[in-house]
């Protein structure tokens, strides 16, 4: 029976389900992903940086979603093996620090669209205005590129969170596995309308700019190839933009399996879930898209192997 205590310091986690025999190889099995995201995530960025040839617009892009995979997943995931190995009743989090886990939880989500949009951008140019893309594509330019897709997230969520902040609160049970602001909202005793519609505008517009940029992006992309008659260009262009769009439709989905779910109580087990794989799959399988698609990325490593490994036989 959840107590209500006004604006009590201390919250409870509901979590994740666990019983005594699933609680260790459900530990493992998060813990595991989590040491994979941190390493491929880390070994690309300092590949991008190590390596002269990988060193342009494309890539310096990208490093924005691997920092922001590290990010996202390094302040939810340690926090709920933590509370797997726990007992439900001592799944306890003081109210700034579910603050802060919700604000990094729509950090990572939001900023997942908005890199996705300037990557799309990225190869708009290139492949639309190539002769002209060294002059589009300045450092400057990626500089401030990078800039709005983290500016621009960090005004949304900040805006979000701040409304629910200002809430009174009645409720201390957070029904999610980690906080987030629909989770923090309904702890209020007061009127959530501002909040609802505010949420649902953010939704809306994020999803609206993210989908659509990518639609106008590569539908001129796609007119270019059919107008191409350079089959080498053609499926470099193929390539590259597949890759994109590989990881922007993992995101994609792997968000609006959340979404659905949230329309069916009866499976919050499996939304709980949803929510938490929404973090991991794309952090993990990011790097490892890009690393294998990437020809650069794939002669650095077999140079790398045959130059470091092979002679220690």
């Amino acid at each position: 029976m959840e107590n209500y205590t006004f604006n009590s310091f201390t919250l409870q986690l509901e979590g994740l389900k666990v019983t005594e025999t699933s609680m260790y190889p459900v530990f493992f099995f998060f813990f595991f992903l989590y040491v994979i995201i941190i390493l491929v995530n880390i070994g690309i960025v300092i590949l991008i940086f190590i390596d002269k040839n990988l060193q342009h617009t494309m890539y310096l892009l990208f490093c924005n979603l691997p920092f922001n995979d590290i990010l996202g997943n390094s302040i939810m995931v340690p926090r709920l093996l933590i509370d797997i190995l726990r007992p439900p009743s001592v799944r306890l989090i003081s109210y700034p620090e579910c603050v802060v886990q919700a604000f990094s939880t729509h950090m990572y989500g939001t900023t997942a669209h908005t890199v996705l949009m300037i990557m799309a951008f990225d190869r708009y140019v290139a492949i639309c205005y190539p002769l002209r893309y060294a002059a589009i594509m300045t450092n400057k330019m990626v500089i401030k590129l990078t800039v709005s897709a983290w500016g621009v997230a960090l005004v949304l969520v900040g805006i979000l969170l701040g409304l629910t902040i200002r809430l009174n609160r009645c409720g201390t049970l957070i029904t999610n596995p980690f906080c987030d602001n629909a989770s923090l909202f309904k702890l209020s005793c007061e009127s959530v309308f501002i909040n609802n519609v505010y949420g649902l505008t953010f939704t809306v517009v994020l999803l609206t700019s993210s989908i659509g940029s990518i639609v106008i992006t590569y539908s001129k992309i796609t007119v270019v190839c059919l107008m191409n008659k350079n089959k080498s260009l053609n499926s470099k262009a193929l390539k590259t933009c597949g890759t994109h769009l590989s990881v922007y439709l993992i995101m994609l989905l792997s968000g609006m399996l959340v979404i659905l779910l949230h329309r069916f109580p009866q499976y919050s087990d499996y939304r709980k879930l949803a929510a938490i794989l929404f973090h991991i799959i794309p952090g993990s399988l990011n790097p490892i898209i890009y690393g294998i698609q990437s020809k650069e990325i794939r002669k650095f490593l077999s140079q790398l192997f045959q130059h470091k490994v092979l002679p220690s036989f």
